[in-house]
């Protein structure tokens, strides 16, 4: 139970600190490229400081898609997972209401998005969808090139390198769709989101990660065939 507990915990900061970084500096990612690359190095510093605070406790996956990717590589039960995935949400879930009440009286911070993702300008659903494939392909790969046994003492800057690369795949992703690559994320800021486009969009954002995580788990298994 302390493992989930800590999976909806490091999910909550994620979606608090990232969200309301990008709520807070105005991510624009055509006319504010300054809050950009704030925004991204907010979630790979969320990622990085969730590490090494229950990294024992629970591997801080913090990301569904994360999960789907060790469920497949044999890393973890298939309860497990499920109980990890919910957990995440659930986290999300809060992270996003706090950050939603903290702007209720902050009325010169436009939060209408809530930090939500969505399509950006001039990009289509199948650019987006294949984005989000690839970047979470690319994400998910490292987290479990990191966290591999045969990586040895280099284990211990596991949490570096994965909130790193996180700030790599935002600086890159942001300007197709905001950058999702974590479900449990695009999921809570949609539902809190005003109006109806992050929703209408958010298949793209539960779909792309989790097909990308399974390419990232497939690669894995090509190239370290060795147990994990």
């Amino acid at each position: 139970m302390k493992k989930y507990l800590a999976e909806a915990v490091g999910t909550m900061v994620l979606v608090l600190m990232g969200c309301g970084v990008a709520v807070s500096l105005g991510c624009d990612s055509v006319n504010n490229i300054p809050a950009v690359v704030g925004t991204a190095f907010a979630f790979g510093l969320s990622v990085v400081a969730m590490a090494y605070t229950i990294g024992g406790i629970s591997g801080c996956h913090i990301n569904p898609a994360i999960t789907l990717g060790c469920l497949l590589t044999g890393r973890m039960s298939g309860k497990d997972a499920a109980g990890y995935m919910v957990a995440q949400v659930i986290g999300a879930f809060i992270g996003s209401a706090i950050l939603c009440l903290l702007l209720q009286d902050a009325p010169g911070i436009n939060g209408a998005s809530m930090g939500a993702n969505t399509l950006q300008p001039n990009v289509g659903w199948m650019s987006g969808l294949i984005a989000e494939i690839v970047f979470t392909c690319v994400f998910v790969l490292v987290v479990l090139g990191a966290t591999s046994k045969t990586n040895g003492a280099t284990n211990n800057f596991a949490g570096l390198a994965i909130g790193l690369s996180l700030v790599l795949v935002h600086l890159v992703c942001i300007r197709y769709t905001g950058t999702s690559v974590n479900p449990a994320r695009s999921i809570a800021p949609a539902v809190f989101a005003e109006g109806s486009v992050a929703l209408q969009q958010l298949w793209i954002f539960i779909v792309g990660p989790f097909v990308g995580a399974a390419c990232a788990a497939g690669i894995w298994k090509l190239i370290h065939p060795a147990k994990n």
